[in-house]
């Protein structure tokens, strides 16, 4: 049996010292690592393709921010795990980070063993999620919703649904369990994959963003419906 080729990580880092050290770990870990000391550089990169497995990513950097980088890495169709490293250290940032895509949010100063640690659980999760979308690879149809988990498309009364990578995920992960409640930790847990006390808001964030693509009312929803007090759910049947 052949040896898989090793996972490949883009760190986008504008310090040299940390990003010496961190490519000098990460590459401990069998991983193949391209640093970018320029944001623009680190988009260039991740816009040319090939195959991304991580993005460890600064907010401060010059040519293109952090942020935007995240936000456009998040509107390709490839899903690629983010962390963001930043000196922004407030619950604010990592609340924003975290709303426009990134999988985690390590504040500086860090541990570099932590930031390993970190970068192989969400590569553990990704093949874990990617090893469930083959062994799901029939398509789910609910409510007049259909979605391919291994082609990750999604059409509402068969007009295709444009969405982001995460948006799919949550609603596959509603839609594979009909009116099941909910509740927003539980949906940070089973999507995200971290548990951040305070970071439940990017739940509401992303089921807001949902309802505007299902919904023929986002303001009085019928298929991702509010259980006061509990939750979520998905609307097995609509009206």
């Amino acid at each position: 049996m052949s040896t898989p080729p090793p996972k490949r990580v883009l760190l986008v880092e504008d310090d040299a010292h940390i990003a010496d050290l961190l490519s000098m770990h990460l590459r401990d870990e069998g991983l193949q690592v391209v640093h970018c000391a320029r944001g623009d550089e680190g988009m260039a990169q991740l816009e040319r393709g090939g195959d991304w497995d991580a993005l460890v990513l600064d907010l401060m950097l010059p040519g293109v921010d952090g942020l935007e980088i995240c936000r456009r890495a998040r509107a390709m169709a490839r899903y690629v795990p983010i962390i963001i490293i930043s000196a922004r250290a407030s619950e604010v940032h990592r609340i924003l980070g975290l709303e426009i895509g990134a999988d985690d949010y390590l504040p500086k100063p860090f541990s570099v063993l932590e930031l390993v640690a970190r970068v192989r659980a969400l590569l553990r999760r990704a093949e874990a999620m990617a090893q469930n979308a083959r062994q799901q690879a029939g398509s789910l149809s609910v409510a007049g919703l259909a979605m391919d988990p291994v082609a990750r498309e999604a059409r509402l009364a068969g007009q295709r649904l444009e969405l982001t990578p995460r948006e799919f995920d949550l609603l596959y992960f509603f839609a594979r369990q009909p009116d099941k409640v909910f509740s927003r930790m539980d949906l940070l847990n089973a999507v995200w994959g971290y548990q951040h006390e305070g970071y439940e808001h990017t739940v509401n964030t992303h089921i807001n963003r949902l309802r505007a693509k299902i919904e023929a009312d986002p303001a009085q929803p019928a298929r991702i419906l509010t259980v006061w007090g509990r939750g979520y759910k998905f609307a097995g049947e609509t009206p």
